[in-house]
């Protein structure tokens, strides 16, 4: 079972940047997939990224929503994931949720991660 410690949540002016971290434990980093999600008020939980475990590729995709404005990163040395965001828009305002696939390549849906961050905050003003 992985362990995910999730920081770098705040609050953001339209247009300004973030960079969330996801830490992870409890087994061989380079091995495991990590995915983001989002979640905002009243809404559903929605895909943002994906980034495969390094021995598959270290493959990246991302929710059309983001694409162009988010990146994923990841630095097995630290045991550590990155959801760098630019150019965020308030619409961009939600919970942020790491998560370890259950499969090497990752996967776009919730059901396809086993361990979940804690989630952090963001909030976008206008």
């Amino acid at each position: 079972q992985v362990q995910l410690v999730e920081s770098g949540g705040g609050l953001v002016q339209a247009g300004g940047s973030l960079r969330l971290s996801c830490t992870a434990s409890g087994r061989t980093f380079s091995s495991v997939a990590m995915g983001w999600f989002r979640q905002a008020p009243g809404k559903e939980r929605e895909f943002v990224g994906c980034i495969g475990a390094s021995a598959r590729g270290s493959i990246i995709y991302y929710a059309d929503s983001v694409k162009g404005r988010f990146t994923i990163s990841r630095d097995d040395a630290k045991n550590t994931g990155y959801l760098k965001m630019n150019s965020l828009k308030p619409d961009d305002t939600a919970v942020y949720y790491c998560a370890a696939g259950l499969f090497g390549y990752g996967g776009t849906r919730a059901a396809d991660f086993g361990s979940w961050g804690q989630g952090t905050q963001v909030t976008v003003s206008s």
